[in-house]
């Protein structure tokens, strides 16, 4: 079942492509000039929602690895932990764009370093995953660990017709980027 990994992969690039999009914004930001708050907003929405529903199973295949292998997987990362820190950062950078739009006195760079340290710690993050964790996990992980993985997916979530949550993210990742793009449009 490594087609969940090359899914997960995909995943990982569909936020790297978000994560762009944030910085772009913070790159208007920074040079004194407004961004789109509307993208800043929709992104931060996306994060809040879309690991948990959809991108998480990650979370589930890391428990596989750790009862197949409990010493590589301790020596590998705890994704756990570092999800809950990503959750903490993106809950920072909700509260400074929230600031922001509510004429809170705040230090352009106190913005630049909340929201640089999410996208930073998102693709260390990321890169963590594709380099040492998901490449542990295929070396480790035996193919009844692989079905078991799948039935479970399978009953959580459903048939893939009924999975809709999946394709209401790719229709908002592709509305944020139109956002941005009508946005980047107006500053030129």
């Amino acid at each position: 079942m490594v087609e969940i990994i090359a899914i997960l992969r995909q995943e990982h690039r569909n936020i790297e492509e978000l994560l762009l999009v944030m910085e772009q914004e913070l790159t208007v930001f920074d040079r004194g000039e407004r961004p789109d708050y509307e993208v800043f907003g929709a992104i931060v929405e996306f994060f809040k929602n879309y690991p948990d529903s959809c991108h998480h199973p990650e979370d589930m295949i890391y428990e596989k690895f750790r009862t197949r292998d409990p010493g590589r997987a301790a020596s590998v990362a705890d994704l756990e932990a570092e999800h809950r820190e990503g959750a903490v950062r993106l809950r920072r950078v909700a509260r400074v764009i929230e600031s922001v739009l509510n004429d809170q006195e705040l230090l352009r760079e106190s913005v630049d370093r909340i929201v640089r340290d999410f996208i930073d710690s998102e693709r260390k993050h990321i890169a963590l995953e594709e380099e040492v964790v998901f490449p542990a996990i295929v070396d480790t992980l035996q193919p009844g660990d692989w079905a078991d993985i799948a039935l479970t997916l399978a009953d959580r979530y459903g048939p893939p017709s009924e999975a809709d949550f999946e394709e209401q993210f790719s229709t908002l990742r592709r509305d944020i980027l139109e956002l941005e793009e009508a946005a980047v449009a107006r500053r030129s």
